[in-house]
């Protein structure tokens, strides 16, 4: 194989769209090639391969290969391995990567982070190579790290970075310019704002550098402060600063401890990086597979987080067929009741899942509060009740074709207006319920919903069935 040009490696991405996936997805080429590359340990090709691509990208690579291929990969490449794609990659993999990285490439990879990324890199690993990793930072940042991890878990302290760009609030224009030119060694690599403080070291405000560098030199910082200012106390869980960037769209928000003195700074790529994995950890839990799942997880791994949420639902499905034993009697007389439960179960069980995905957004992004929440509840009844009614006939008709009998396809309309009512409701109520009770509403709202929805279906029908056709 010969080495890729400029130009072949930078057509990648546009192969890609050619075949119809992704415009940014990495081309299927790419993983095949990396494997000869390293078959024939040629350095020289897997640099040429991967230098071009964007730490992200690397990172994808690494989660996509197998655990082996990842291995000889790493064995030839290690030096090319910097901070960025260690932060870019799936906490899951991160432990693994970095047992595979000799200790200089791993000290020369974290050197180069700041310090929030770097305690993003550790919080997640085992003490020792914490212990590791800390070992290779400079006394400065191995301090400001431990500071950082010395705040609760999942909270601003966390989240921020201690390098931060201020001044205090009588500076002006040229004042602040003169210093960042004498000071730039020591700036972070990226920031947003200058953070305007008191005298006791207390935020009072913030300037875009757009503004600052817009305005004359004599301009007063304090007259360029914008009005989306916030504080963010470093004790605040990390999911509620997501919510403030998010809200009132901002770009960076200062931290403070306490006493309100400034200790850090949050950046806006932070805080969207905890709304996507907010987003995907209900969309997992919803799912029942783990809130940590990931494609690089091995075997046992994945057994271990989905083994708890088959068994819920094992223990529904029994009170499901419990139901149905009640009525053993009726199915055994009338084999269509047999035939057409199952519809009436599945279209509740869809009809719940529908409101519960909207109610547990909703409650995630605060827009489901107690001042509006019967109105939400009127509405998915009324939903369910219409859905009900126009499905009622669909399968009255279906009943009466199938089987030739009108009692049978009214008892059937009937049992489905009941269930897809109910769907509706407990699709709204039973999440509500469970964050009252301080119960993550997207791990066990959906075993409850489906076991309603099962229960009623199953009662409603067969109940029916009895009064009106035995």
């Amino acid at each position: 194989m010969t080495e890729p040009t400029d130009d072949e490696v930078m057509d990648r991405r546009e192969e890609a769209a050619d075949d119809g996936r992704d415009a940014y997805a990495l081309a299927d080429s790419l993983r095949g090639q990396l494997r000869e590359a390293v078959a024939r340990d040629d350095v020289a090709a897997i640099d040429a391969l991967m230098e071009p691509l964007h730490a992200a990208d690397i990172a994808d690579l690494l989660e996509q290969v197998s655990a082996g291929e990842r291995e000889a990969w790493l064995a030839l490449w290690s030096k090319g391995i910097d901070g960025e794609v260690l932060s870019e990659l799936d906490w899951g993999l991160r432990e693994e990567v970095i047992d595979l990285l000799p200790e200089d490439v791993l000290a020369g990879a974290v050197r180069e982070l700041d310090s929030d990324d770097v305690v993003d890199l550790l919080e997640d690993l085992e003490e020792e190579q914490q212990e590791a990793i800390l070992g290779k930072l400079d006394a400065l940042d191995r301090v400001a790290v431990e500071q950082a991890l010395a705040y609760p878990e999942d909270s601003a302290g966390r989240l921020m970075q201690r390098e931060v760009v201020h001044a205090p609030e009588h500076w002006t224009v040229g004042e602040m310019i003169d210093y960042l030119r004498a000071n730039k060694r020591d700036l972070p690599e990226q920031f947003y704002h200058i953070i305007l403080t008191d005298p006791r070291m207390k935020p009072t405000g913030y300037v875009t550098l757009g503004r600052m560098l817009s305005a004359a030199r004599k301009t007063p910082l304090l007259d360029l402060v914008e009005d989306s200012f916030r504080i963010i106390p470093a004790a605040q869980d990390e999911d509620e600063v997501a919510y403030a960037f998010n809200q009132y769209h901002l770009i960076s928000a200062p931290v403070v401890d306490d006493d309100g003195r400034l200790v850090g700074v949050i950046t806006i790529d932070d805080a969207m990086i905890v709304l996507d994995e907010a987003a995907e950890a209900d969309l997992l839990r919803l799912a029942g597979v783990g809130e940590e799942s990931s494609l690089s997880d091995r075997i046992v791994e994945t057994t271990k987080q989905r083994f708890p949420w088959l068994f819920v639902n094992l223990v529904t499905s029994i009170l499901a067929s419990l139901v149905i034993a009640q009525f053993e009697e009726a199915i055994t007389q009338i084999v269509a009741l047999a035939v057409l439960m199952p519809i009436v179960a599945s279209m509740g069980g869809n009809a719940g899942t529908q409101s519960l995905t909207v109610a547990v957004r909703a409650i995630a992004t605060k827009d489901l509060t107690r001042s509006n929440l019967m109105r939400v509840v009127g509405r998915e009844v009324g939903v369910g009740l219409i859905n009900g009614v126009v499905f009622a006939v669909v399968m009255g008709v279906v009943g009466l074709v199938w089987f030739g009998s009108p009692a049978l396809g009214g008892v059937i309309a009937a049992a489905m207006v009941i269930n897809l009512l109910v769907a509706g409701l407990a699709g709204i109520v039973i999440p509500v319920v469970l964050d009252r009770l301080k119960i993550d509403p997207a791990l066990a709202s959906g075993a409850f919903v489906t076991t309603v929805t099962d229960v009623v279906g199953f009662f409603a029908f067969l109940g029916l069935a009895v009064i009106f056709l035995l």
